[in-house]
């Protein structure tokens, strides 16, 4: 199987942290593809930021989709364009936000996110209640460092989430707990032995539940919620439609 993992963000080195940790885990008859759009937001931490990341992520979805790909992962916690790609995606589009609540709600009672900035923890309780798993969100804890700084900063991360895991058990009744940003990706381990917490790495999770989920030779309906956008007339740049 192919897999085509889209980084929406613009940091080259975060993509290669991202193929890195996933050709680590990933099966060996499984062949990956990471990649960033060339234009976009070199980090996603605000509403605004991931409207810019959309066209970027949604040009890779029709890469992906017109060389043949059997699955599409996008690997940033707010699923930018989610939506949208699976509206022009003829192969199974999957968002690393997404898939890790539908997890982290079978694996314990209530679950924690493990955010960027405090301005995001709104934004983490919203997204709990738009994909239907409220009753079993605890909260929303910032790590306090932007996306980029996680990426680089390994240690400082672990330590911090470390000590905001044991808060979330301790004060809010958490069990299992998300790392809410692809900038974590492959740090899960580390964590979950220091706090005693299930730890989940978005990244991997959703990587993992693509092919579980090819094998199963499953993709979203396009019946309705996801059927293809009708053909109509785009005004301004010949290049508007990215499919």
């Amino acid at each position: 199987m192919r897999i085509f993992v889209i980084n929406p963000n613009t940091s080259s080195r975060m993509t290669e942290h991202i193929r890195r940790e996933l050709d680590r885990i990933r099966r060996p008859d499984t062949e990956i593809t990471v990649m960033n759009p060339e234009h976009g937001p070199d980090s996603i931490e605000c509403a605004y930021d991931e409207v810019l990341a959309g066209r970027g992520t949604l040009e890779l979805v029709a890469k992906a989709n017109a060389e043949g790909y059997d699955a599409i992962l996008i690997a940033c916690y707010s699923d930018p364009a989610l939506d949208a790609a699976r509206e022009v995606s003829s192969v199974l589009v999957i968002g690393i936000e997404e898939a890790a609540l539908h997890v982290a709600s079978m694996l314990g009672h209530k679950f924690s996110v493990i955010t960027s900035l405090p301005r995001r923890m709104p934004t983490r309780d919203l997204h709990a209640r738009m994909r239907g798993v409220e009753s079993c969100f605890a909260s929303a804890l910032p790590l306090d460092m932007p996306v980029l700084e996680m990426d680089t900063q390994p240690e400082k991360v672990k330590a911090r989430a470390v000590a905001l895991s044991r808060k979330a058990i301790e004060e809010d009744g958490a069990e299992v707990i998300i790392l809410g940003c692809a900038g974590m990706t492959g740090y899960a381990k580390d964590i979950e032995r220091e706090s005693g917490a299930v730890i989940l790495d978005p990244v991997a999770v959703a990587f993992k539940l693509a092919e579980a989920l090819l094998d199963l030779g499953l993709a979203h309906s396009k019946i309705r919620r996801f059927a293809s956008p009708n053909p109509k007339r785009s005004c301004g740049r010949a290049d508007n439609d990215v499919l």
